[in-house]
């Protein structure tokens, strides 16, 4: 009963590091999966008991199984089973299984539209970035590169930073993505 006990215990910080993760607000993730605030908020924190009925539209909506939402231990079978999930234009396809710790995405960023304007962004953790296709415009800081297939940036996310397709093709890369400023072991190439 006590691991019982302990399971649910994890799924409020499960659930609080996924959001962290996509970067989605509380009323936005109200809005995708029809739970109010303050029940997601209390389930966050461990003080609502989580149930199939809010799991499964979370476990939706974060394109996560939902034994990932509970920590449900792994079957034996090591494959990522890839699931893309679509934020607007932007696909994203999630590499790793476990919420927390250092996390693994491959991202479908759309052409470059000339009505976007791009809103920098800050955050906690640490990114690396590696393009397999297309280029890549990233602003950082008061920075303007644009990376081209193989090449590699690694920055810390409390500086502001936003990224795009640089021209008329999409853009796909890898990013490796620390909550708590973990670091890749490769370094960024200076050209």
């Amino acid at each position: 009963m006590d691991e019982l006990k302990d399971v649910l215990a994890a799924v409020g910080p499960n659930l609080r590091e996924l959001r962290k993760q996509r970067g989605v607000t509380l009323a936005e993730l109200s809005g995708i999966t029809g739970i109010s605030e303050s029940t997601l908020s209390r389930l966050e924190s461990g003080s609502r008991r989580p149930n199939l009925e809010l799991l499964l539209p979370l476990a939706r909506a974060y394109g996560v199984p939902l034994d990932e939402l509970v920590g449900a231990p792994h079957t034996g079978d090591p494959r990522v089973h890839l699931r893309p999930v679509r934020r607007g234009a932007m696909t994203y396809v999630p590499l790793t299984r476990r919420a927390g710790g250092l996390q693994a995405h491959k991202l479908v960023l759309p052409p470059r539209r000339d009505d976007v304007v791009p809103d920098l962004k800050t955050h906690e953790g640490y990114e690396w970035l590696y393009v397999l296709e297309g280029r890549l415009r990233l602003l950082l800081g008061d920075r303007d590169l644009v990376l081209k297939a193989g090449e590699v940036a690694e920055f810390d996310t409390h500086v502001p930073h936003w990224m795009g397709a640089a021209d008329a093709r999409p853009v796909e890369l890898l990013t490796l993505f620390g909550p708590q400023g973990e670091r890749a072991h490769l370094r960024a190439r200076t050209t």
